[in-house]
């Protein structure tokens, strides 16, 4: 294993920020660390590049023990929200600026710099200065800088959070295809739902200073392990008591039972549209949002609003329209468990009585 930590906290004061906190990295896999502010995140990424110390816990690259290992001697490549580029530096010096501080040879030096010039699509900028590029530019400049001096780990803070959207979606394939390239261990920080989701190889799930789970991208949106994860990753609604739907009266075996139901989850049309009409229930339309490929649609269940998504190539319904709603799964919990569940009168339709 690459990267271990084990039971690692931290306190910032009476704040306890990082709770007993234990993981493994795989070398070569790409993790990012996602969840809401204040959680932890960056905590994490700054007691693994050395920048804080932890009040406890075992942190070990390739099998050896780091703790107590300064920053510049981890073989770390940090790569900072803001850029932190050297403004008085051209690209070509910014790049440079860590092999010569570690005195590699001129000619070795010149010749790495260039070689991630052409890698990082910077060939032609290298006498500019930091003022003279994009935003896209300044932040590959800060990638190749962190790349020159060949890291076991790069840490990646926010990357691509001062960047403009369309921007920030080019540099999210570019750092896929980079990190792929160079084959280097890479964890980042995000907020980003769609930006871990796109690029990471495993998510880690960061919630008041602890991992609520870790997992590939497809893993954690279709199998959450606990109703944080279930409510953070993804669009969905919530049904304070999953009885009230259709076809799942008979969960919560007398306790009170949420439901969390996402879009995907919903179907809606016409009677003639389900093949099982008594597992569908009525609703009413109360709002449309057009998402430029697919409609987002509001309707009103019994007293509960669910969101769904419908093609553009369907009816197009309009606000107030009834229509037919078939719940086909919901995420479920209670004080104790948490699991998926189907409409059971989908699977199991009640028997016609003539």
């Amino acid at each position: 294993m690459h990267v271990q930590v084990r039971d690692l906290s931290k306190h910032f004061g009476s704040f306890h920020a990082v709770k007993n906190v234990s993981f493994d990295i795989e070398k070569g896999h790409l993790i990012g660390l996602l969840g809401p502010s204040g959680g932890g995140k960056t905590s994490i990424l700054r007691m693994l590049a050395g920048l804080e110390s932890p009040d406890s816990g075992q942190i070990s690259f390739h099998g050896r023990v780091v703790n107590d290992i300064p920053p510049q001697e981890r073989g770390i490549g940090f790569v900072f929200q803001n850029y932190a580029l050297f403004k008085h530096m051209t690209v070509y010096d910014n790049i440079a600026f860590g092999l010569k501080v570690k005195k590699v040879p001129k000619s070795k030096i010149k010749d790495k710099v260039m070689e991630l010039v052409e890698l990082t699509g910077l060939s032609g900028f290298e006498r500019r200065y930091p003022h003279q590029l994009s935003g896209g530019q300044r932040q590959r400049v800060a990638f190749a800088r962190a790349l020159a001096p060949e890291p076991q780990l790069l840490l990646l803070d926010e990357p691509f959070a001062a960047i403009d959207a369309k921007i920030r979606q080019e540099l999210r394939s570019w750092l896929r295809d980079l990190i792929e390239r160079v084959g280097i261990t890479s964890i980042f920080v995000t907020h980003d739902q769609d930006e871990a989701i796109e690029v990471a190889d495993e998510i880690m799930i960061i919630n008041e200073g602890r991992v609520e789970q870790k997992g590939t991208p497809w893993d954690i949106y279709k199998e959450p392990s606990t109703p944080f994860v279930a409510t953070f990753i993804g669009e969905s609604t919530m049904v304070e008591d999953a009885s009230a739907l259709k076809g799942f009266d008979a969960v919560g075996s007398g306790t009170q039972t949420r439901a969390l139901i996402r879009p995907e989850y919903i179907e809606i049309g016409r009677d003639g549209d389900f093949p099982i009409l008594s597992a569908t229930e009525k609703g009413i339309v109360r709002h449309m949002h057009f998402r430029g490929s697919e409609w987002l649609i509001e309707i009103e269940v019994g007293g509960h609003k669910l969101v769904t998504y419908r093609s553009l190539e369907k009816e197009t319904l309009q606000v107030g329209q009834e229509v037919r709603v078939l719940v086909h799964r919901a995420y479920l919990f209670n004080d104790t468990d948490n699991w998926i569940e189907e409409n059971r009168l989908k699977v199991d339709p009640m028997p016609i009585i003539i």
